[in-house]
C-alpha cells in the first residue's frame, strides 16, 4: 500500500488481490467499523445494573435514542426487533465513513458504490416487508394500483427508491468535499499572489506558503466534516425507517 500527499487529503494506492481491486473505500470502510466495534467494546465493558461509569450511561443513552427513533418513524412493535441495533449501525458507519475525511482519507460516503450498496439492503428489506404484510400476490398487485395504465409508472417508482436514497446522501457529501477543496485552491492561489507582491526574495519565499489557508477551512470543516456528517446519516436512517415502516403497514 502505498500513500501519497495530495493536497488536503491523504491518497491510497492500493494494488489488485489477484482479479480483486481492494478500493481506498473498502480499506477505510472497514478501519471505521474497526474503530466502531472497539468503541463499542469500550463502552459496554463490565456494564451494571446500575450505572457508576460515564461510559455506561453514554451507551445506555445512544441506544435509548434509537429505540426512540424507531418507535416514533417505524412504529412501537418494531423497538424489540432487530431494527434498533441495525439503525444504530447504519447511522454510525454513515457518520463514521463522512467524518474519516477529516483524517485526509477519501469519505467512503464520497463513494457511490458505498451508498448503493447500503441503499441495496434498504430496498431488500422494504421489499421484505411489503411481501410479508400483503404477500407475494399482494406485493404484485399493488404495481397495478388505482388502475393497470399506472404499472410502469409504479415500477419506476420502486427502482427509484434506493436511487434517490443513493444520490441523495452521495450529492450532499460529495458537493461539501468540492466545496472545500475549491476553497482550499482559492486560498492557495490568493496566498500566491497576494504575497507574491512583496518584493525580493522575502515575497518570493512566503508566496509559495499558503498562509491563507490557515483558519477558514478548519472552520468550515466544523460544518462539512461534523454537522453535515451526522446530519445525512440521520436524514438517511430516517428516510429507512419511514420506507421500512410504511411498507410493513405501520
Amino acid at each position: 500500500m502505498n500513500v501519497e500527499i495530495s493536497g488536503p487529503r491523504i491518497l491510497l494506492s492500493i494494488p489488485q488481490l489477484g482479479g480483486f481491486v481492494l478500493t481506498e473505500s473498502v480499506v477505510i470502510t472497514w478501519v471505521v467499523m474497526l474503530v466502531l466495534v472497539l468503541l463499542c467494546r469500550f463502552l459496554t465493558k463490565n456494564m451494571q445494573v446500575r450505572p457508576t461509569k460515564k461510559r455506561q450511561v453514554i451507551a445506555e443513552w445512544m441506544v435509548t435514542s434509537i429505540q426512540g427513533l424507531v418507535k416514533n418513524d417505524m412504529g412501537p412493535r418494531f423497538v424489540s426487533t432487530g431494527y434498533v441495533p441495525f439503525i444504530g449501525a447504519l447511522f454510525a458507519l454513515s457518520a463514521g465513513c463522512s467524518i474519516s475525511s477529516v483524517f485526509g482519507v477519501k469519505a467512503p460516503t464520497s463513494d457511490l458504490s458505498t451508498i448503493l450498496g447500503w441503499a441495496v439492503v434498504v430496498f431488500i428489506l422494504i421489499t421484505y416487508n411489503k411481501i410479508r404484510s400483503g404477500g407475494i400476490g399482494g406485493y404484485l398487485k399493488s404495481f397495478t394500483e388505482p388502475v393497470f395504465v399506472m404499472t410502469p409508472m409504479n415500477l419506476i417508482s420502486e427502482i427509484a427508491t434506493p436511487l434517490s436514497m443513493t444520490f441523495r446522501h452521495f450529492g450532499n457529501i460529495v458537493s461539501g468535499t468540492v466545496i472545500t477543496a475549491l476553497i482550499y485552491g482559492g486560498l492557495a492561489a490568493l496566498s500566491h499572489g497576494v504575497l507574491g507582491l512583496i518584493p525580493g526574495a522575502v515575497g518570493n519565499t512566503l508566496s509559495q506558503i499558503p498562509i491563507f489557508q490557515f483558519g477558514l477551512p478548519a472552520v468550515l470543516s466544523l460544518y462539512f466534516d461534523f454537522f453535515s456528517s451526522f446530519m445525512q446519516a440521520f436524514i438517511f436512517c430516517t428516510l429507512t425507517m419511514v420506507y421500512i415502516g410504511g411498507a410493513a403497514g405501520d
